[in-house]
């Protein structure tokens, strides 16, 4: 999956509080692994995440192998949408 590195900060920074760890949880990964899919760069208190970023507009293209933090991500967002 393909999404500009501007759209996924910004996905991350609509999460309310307390949303990193839970998806941390529901998937069994440490906080700092879903924070650096989201852009951070941490990797010694991390897993590496498959992403792959090439130089663009908007931060660059970024190239998730797996989209599923991003699923749960935009899940939340939108059962916050909801309320």
């Amino acid at each position: 999956m393909n999404i500009t590195y501007q759209e996924l900060r910004q996905i991350k920074h609509n999460l309310p509080t307390g949303s990193i760890s839970k998806i941390a949880n529901q998937l069994d990964v440490d906080e700092q692994t879903v924070r650096n899919y989201f852009g951070a760069k941490k990797y010694a208190d991390g897993q590496l995440v498959g992403k792959h970023i090439q130089p663009g507009p908007n931060g660059g293209i970024v190239n998730l192998e797996d989209s599923t933090i991003l699923d749960l991500a935009k899940k939340i967002i939108k059962t916050v949408d909801m309320v």
